[in-house]
């Protein structure tokens, strides 16, 4: 006969008082998750209304000294524990125990701080007022646990998501929520531990390990939670970095039919107990941004022409990618979407960053016929893409097996997403960029210039560094660069009597291209004229090229890096040791997985 052990001391008045007490102290969670946003959310508007009143204050101002001293303060907050790694100087350089083996990265000191404070919450909550000189105890353990690893669930979903609304209400990146999703998760999973053991050992202790596997045979309540238990921790197992790097699209493909699992049978097993709701809440927000995602590309590629890829196969191993997308689509920088080609790989989706975009007006022979020669608007968009293994791989050699090394194909484009940093209000600004990181920044670099023209940023000096192995990098996006440089050039021609301003004085391009030589500091001009556009052979010292820009700094200033994680890592180093000096906001671009 199957028993159900569901309602299980249901008359006990204390066993009603514990879980009186176990739904409050959930909602106590959810309430510190709030209110900790709530406190980001006010310190990111009061950051965001400073640099707008900057931003408007600066663009007439050509010397902006008042935003350039070093708040005491602020500056030691952002040395010790906004910008500080965890341990010395590693945060995103991987840590690789061989070619084939890499164990991730480090979070950084503040990123450690929220996890351990989730952490230290989540134990606090599961050991308060418990009564463990009672025999009540072990149930009260029981059910706390499980009810807070539900609880837990709501910000593990949340935090999944690429539409999560609070990377745009906080500005923190997607790859912070993603970090903060795994330890959550993994809290989610120590709390199921506690759930099923709280109930397997006092079984055990009073009938034996044949009593446990005897109630489990008989209880579809049973069942169900060991069900959703086991799911919880094959997640676990099958997510640390290693094999989350090595089998990635099998890792994201698994991990989403298992969560499909594990949230049908703990539906089944809370079915009735007040704890359902937090599982009924995660199980929305999942919904809710699943549909959100197709929705954005039913409207991105839904037209009668369909969205097309132009593949053109450069040197080095660097694919440039045109998307000419149907819909129109408001480009700002920093954006990036997800690239779906599915007669490359199916539905799987890859991020890349948007490096360009240009406007054109095509003729659809099917509309002339039909609407007397009316023109459809439609958004090319360009990506490029540095060849690695899997997709990436895969694309290069259907590319290369092309007609002139060119393939047209269909594809689906997932986006926009990211564009949480803007620096139109630093009238100095420094851009890092290592090998194809220079997509992250080309963008940024248009705005800034159009926008230091136009007198609707800040900018008086704009800076960008860019680290390559090779300079056929620099051939690949050298009408781009050129593109950027001409808009001053033509306004100047414009205004050349009311206004003295040329794009050299402002923006300055130095180029180091590390496999050529390693140890010369010859550089060449390419190119372009004197002063706009330097090459140099070896690495650069990042620490010169900070302190002159220091010494020559004009309001304040902005540093964005967006590279491999040895770069960005010494960057932000070189960041943190210039804070006394002068005011300095560090900003990175990475997607770590």
């Amino acid at each position: 006969m199957k028993v159900d052990q569901r309602h299980n001391h249901r008359d006990n008045p204390q066993d009603l008082y514990y879980q009186q007490v176990d739904m409050d102290l959930a909602h106590y969670a959810l309430l510190a998750f709030g209110c900790f946003a709530g406190l980001l959310l006010i310190w990111r508007a009061l950051f965001g209304l400073s640099c707008y009143l900057r931003q408007v204050a600066c663009p007439t101002n050509d010397r902006q000294q008042f935003f350039v001293p070093a708040s005491k303060w602020i500056a030691a907050a952002r040395v010790h524990f906004l910008y500080a790694p965890l341990l010395r100087t590693r945060h995103h350089c991987e840590l690789r125990l061989s070619r084939a083996i890499n164990m991730g990265t480090l979070p950084s000191r503040s990123q450690s701080c929220v996890v351990l404070g989730i952490l230290a919450m989540n134990v606090a909550l599961c050991t308060v007022n418990v009564p463990y000189h009672t025999d009540l105890a072990p149930a009260v353990v029981r059910r706390r646990a499980g009810t807070m690893a539900t609880m837990n669930l709501i910000p593990v979903v949340l935090m999944a998501g690429r539409n999560n609304p609070l990377i745009c209400f906080l500005r923190i990146s997607y790859d912070t929520f993603n970090l903060l999703h795994r330890w959550l998760a993994r809290i989610v999973v120590l709390e199921c531990f506690a759930h099923v053991f709280a109930w397997c050992i006092p079984k055990a202790r009073h009938g034996g390990w044949d009593a446990v596997r005897e109630a489990f045979r008989g209880s579809w309540f049973l069942q169900t939670g060991l069900i959703a238990a086991s799911s919880f921790v094959f997640l676990l197992v099958h997510s640390p970095s290693p094999i989350r790097h090595a089998f990635y699209e099998t890792f994201l493909h698994l991990h989403i039919a298992i969560v499909a699992v594990a949230f049908i049978f703990a539906g089944i097993h809370v079915e009735g107990h007040a704890a359902q709701k937090f599982l009924l809440a995660a199980i929305v927000l999942w919904g809710i941004e699943r549909a959100a995602r197709i929705a954005r590309i039913l409207y991105r590629n839904g037209s009668r022409s369909p969205t097309t890829a132009v593949i053109e196969y450069l040197q080095d191993d660097l694919l440039k990618v045109a998307l000419h997308i149907p819909r129109p689509w408001h480009i700002t920088p920093g954006q990036h979407l997800y690239l779906y080609i599915p007669s490359i790989s199916l539905w799987t989706s890859h991020p890349f960053s948007v490096c360009w975009s240009e406007d054109r007006k095509m003729l659809d022979t099917r509309d002339t016929e039909k609407n007397n020669n009316e023109k459809c608007q439609q958004e090319t968009i360009y990506i490029l893409i540095r060849r690695r293994t899997g997709f990436t791989e895969t694309l290069a050699r259907r590319v290369r097996r092309s007609v002139n090394q060119t393939l047209s194909v269909h594809a689906i484009v997932e986006g926009p997403y990211g564009a949480i940093h803007s620096l139109d209000s630093y009238g100095t600004v420094v851009l890092f960029a290592g090998g194809v990181g220079i997509t992250h920044h080309l963008l940024y670099l248009r705005r800034l210039v159009r926008g230091q023209v136009d007198g609707t940023a800040a900018a008086k000096r704009i800076t960008l560094v860019w680290v390559v192995r090779l300079l056929g990098d620099v051939e690949s996006v050298e009408d781009w660069v050129g593109s950027i440089l001409r808009i001053g050039k033509a306004r100047e021609e414009e205004e050349s009597t009311s206004r003295n301003w040329t794009s050299a004085r402002v923006l300055r391009i130095l180029i180091y291209a590390t496999g050529v030589c390693d140890n010369t500091d010859e550089s060449s001009h390419i190119g372009l004229d004197q002063g706009e556009k330097q090459v140099f052979s070896g690495r650069p010292s990042l620490e010169k090229v900070l302190a002159w820009e220091v010494e020559n700094q004009v309001g304040a200033m902005g540093v964005l890096c967006c590279g491999p994680g040895g770069l960005s890592d010494d960057v932000r180093r070189v960041c943190r040791e210039a804070q006394s000096r002068s005011r300095i906001d560090f900003f990175e671009e990475s997607f770590t997985w």
